[in-house]
């Protein structure tokens, strides 16, 4: 963990960042007081198929359309 004050934050912001993104965390303090931690975020990865069963389709969902049909689409 580092802290740094608001002026270095300000100054080194990009310097900093990076270091979040290598999984440090960076806290910025201000008067000497922690306000603010800087870190990555952590994003899930999404499961191939983990939506499996929740919801089904028509038969015919893929069906090409008519121009009529594609032209209402467009119309109010």
């Amino acid at each position: 963990m580092m802290e740094v004050n608001i002026h270095e934050a300000k100054t080194h912001l990009s310097r900093l960042i990076e270091r979040a993104l290598a999984g440090e965390e960076v806290i910025i303090a201000k008067s000497g007081n922690p306000v603010v931690r800087l870190v990555r975020i952590e994003y899930a990865k999404p499961e191939l198929g983990s939506a499996a069963g929740q919801f089904t389709l028509k038969k015919g969902w893929d069906a090409p359309l008519t121009d009529g049909e594609i032209a209402g689409l467009f119309e109010r």
